[in-house]
């Protein structure tokens, strides 16, 4: 077996690891079930993860978990930060405290108030798996959609402020009520190809008419273009959401003699994290084609 195979079988089962945690955070997760998930051996595993990961098996878990936390302090008032902790493996809010704040260098309850969302993505340890994806892609002609639209220019690290903004919008006006109403990102940019600051990204949701736009959450009145689209489904963490673009950039476009219209790829939200399971979020991308 060449040293490019095992690699490729080493990474294959970890992320099967990696999937299976995932599914069941909520579960105990010891070193034996993990280890039987992927076949491992109990006696290498944790060296195996480690060096692969960059983490190990336990950090990776708390990680997955913290991350669920500061998720549910931002956009879950109802949740008790004691709650959170309880979800997230500890039995005492002391040391969910400790872990929280060592990993994002803010407390749950300074989070809470002002995230410092800068500071969360450079701490965060995202583990992308690069593997070989096909996706079925539905070529649909849709309307043109009225929305409502917070405009975030600046570092995309710094959108979820703007996500959090937003929500307050419509859960204090009730003008595209979230259970309602479609939820929509409009990308203008690939966040890897411009400044941050020249970054730009609306934050978006469906409305009936237009709202009034003198109000003291700077929203505008805009229009998702109707005409053709590409749309693949992307399942799972959107932190990984740049593979479906690229998949239909790079393959489905070249494959089936197809031309990218002028105007924005955008994102059709299917559900919401932290409500759903990361591993549960369903993400429709659409790419705008002509014809």
């Amino acid at each position: 077996m060449s040293q490019n195979t095992s690699h490729a079988r080493i990474v294959e089962r970890l992320a099967k690891v990696c999937e299976y945690i995932d599914h069941h955070l909520d579960d105990v997760l010891n070193v034996e079930t993990l280890c039987d998930v992927a076949h491992f051996s109990k006696y290498h595993f944790h060296r195996q993860f480690s060096a692969m990961m960059g983490i190990s098996v336990y950090q990776y878990i708390q990680q997955i978990r913290l991350k669920r936390a500061a998720y549910q302090l931002v956009f879950n008032s109802q949740l008790t930060i004691l709650d959170i902790a309880l979800q997230a493996g500890f039995e005492h809010p002391e040391s969910f405290n400790r872990a929280f704040k060592k990993r994002y260098l803010q407390s749950p309850s300074k989070f809470r108030l002002h995230p410092d969302w800068d500071s969360w993505h450079q701490q965060h340890h995202h583990i992308e798996f690069r593997k070989e994806i096909t996706m079925d892609v539905v070529v649909k002609r849709i309307e043109e959609i009225p929305v409502a639209v917070i405009e975030h220019h600046g570092s995309p690290t710094r959108v979820m402020e703007t996500v959090a903004k937003f929500i307050t919008w419509r859960k204090t006006t009730g003008l595209s009520p979230i259970t309602q109403s479609r939820s929509f990102g409009i990308v203008y940019h690939d966040p890897k190809s411009v400044p941050a600051e020249e970054f730009r990204f609306d934050v978006a949701g469906e409305v009936d008419a237009p709202i009034p736009e003198d109000n003291a959450f700077g929203i505008v009145n805009k229009t998702i273009r109707g005409g053709r689209y590409a749309v693949a489904r992307h399942v799972g963490s959107r932190d990984a959401i740049g593979d479906t673009v690229y998949y239909l950039y790079q393959q489905w476009l070249p494959q089936h003699d197809e031309e990218p219209n002028d105007a924005p790829i955008f994102f059709h939200y299917m559900n919401l994290y932290p409500e759903v399971p990361e591993h549960e979020l369903l993400t429709d991308v659409y790419l705008p084609i002509a014809g």
